[in-house]
């Protein structure tokens, strides 16, 4: 405990200037490669730098806003376009205000990082996420083999999809128990945003937000989540769902309102949204086992083209009252309800309560079955 206090006094002063900027540094070699083999630093899908490799050694110099996960990806041709690469040759490191030593005879994946207590307690974490990255090349492996027979059979789709919200859940349970096991790491800042998942939910947002530090609360980043949690509690569960008001493609103005007294599925969606349209057939057989139940969907769509939307619609066949108000993910129903990933839904009670939220594949037939008898 000593050690770890002793760690922190000395690191103090960088991470107040974490707050605004700070120098970072991470060299190293990777294997024996020269130009035009490049290596690059990349945040999401953006790149912040990049260097040729000579002899397979690279070093990177700046600074950034605060501590956080970044990718380092070898390119052997010297190119990429974006972040988004498909180079296997990239792993993740922790960047933070001191020198990050990586060090493989051959390739990234099988890198190893040292620096101070940051990345200690970064590789910690990344050692604890082992048996879910066995199940995540499992289910690769198990997508790859498919024939294409079975990858569009409805029913192998919503197996894998299953599978793959089960690892999904997986790692947000991995990294919120990271958290709450060091609040006081700046790691645990860094990966909030995947233990809260595409579909923050209030209850678990706050609850990983209070267990934080008080210096990690008052960074920046720390108040970004702190002013998430008064819109994320108006949408919880328990919740009375808030109303609004949007026209149908023939123009017809249709509320939220207008359906109390019975259940309704409020319904975020979009043609652009590949996900969304895989899970229409769900969502359909849905409407067909419960319509004329006191159930009722209600689809609020995200896209910003009238064509385009009015196409999706006939094209799935989708039987329920369609609205939108062509202003993408923008627009103010959207902002409301705190849509950040799509497709999400929310089950409104008669009463206008949110009962259920986020509700896909076998999932959303078994909860409905719980409340519509």
């Amino acid at each position: 405990m000593k050690k770890y206090l002793l760690t922190l006094l000395v690191a103090a002063p960088y991470l107040v200037q974490a707050q605004t900027s700070f120098p970072y540094t991470v060299k190293g070699t990777v294997g024996k490669l020269n130009a035009p083999a490049k290596i690059y630093l990349v945040r999401g899908i953006q790149p912040l730098d990049s260097t040729v490799l000579k002899d397979g050694a690279f070093e990177f110099k700046g600074s950034t806003d605060r501590p956080m996960e970044v990718d380092i990806v070898v390119q052997r041709n010297g190119k990429l376009k974006d972040g988004f690469s498909l180079s296997r040759n990239r792993t993740r490191l922790f960047l933070e205000p001191g020198p990050v030593i990586v060090a493989t005879p051959d390739s990234l994946p099988n890198a190893t990082f040292t620096g101070t207590q940051m990345t200690a307690e970064y590789n910690k974490m990344k050692a604890s996420f082992a048996p879910i990255v066995a199940k995540t090349k499992a289910f690769g492996a198990e997508a790859q083999k498919a024939s294409p027979q079975e990858q569009k059979d409805p029913a192998f789709r919503e197996r894998m999809q299953e599978k793959f919200n089960d690892i999904n859940k997986e790692y947000q349970q991995a990294y919120a128990a990271f958290i709450k096991a060091n609040p006081a790491s700046w790691v645990s800042l860094d990966v909030m945003q995947f233990a809260a998942g595409n579909v923050p939910q209030y209850a678990e947002l706050a609850s990983l937000y209070n267990a934080l530090s008080p210096t990690l609360q008052n960074t920046p980043e720390g108040q970004r989540y702190k002013a998430m949690l008064p819109g994320l509690q108006a949408i919880a569960i328990g919740a009375q769902a808030p109303n609004f008001t949007q026209h149908t493609p023939e123009g017809k103005q249709v509320s939220l309102a207008d359906y109390r007294g019975k259940y309704v599925l409020v319904d975020f969606w979009a043609s652009w949204c590949g996900p969304c349209r895989q899970e229409n057939p769900n969502v359909t057989k849905a409407y067909t086992t419960y319509k004329g139940k006191n159930f009722d969907i209600l689809a609020v769509s995200l896209d910003d083209e009238k064509a385009k939307w009015v196409k999706a619609v006939q094209e799935d066949k989708l039987a329920w009252t369609q609205v939108s108000d062509l202003q993408g993910t923008k627009g103010d129903v959207a902002t409301r309800y705190h849509i950040q990933a799509i497709p999400q839904n929310f089950l409104v009670d008669p009463s206008g309560k949110i009962v259920a939220v986020n509700l896909r594949g076998a999932d959303l037939q078994t909860t409905l079955a719980k409340y519509i008898k």
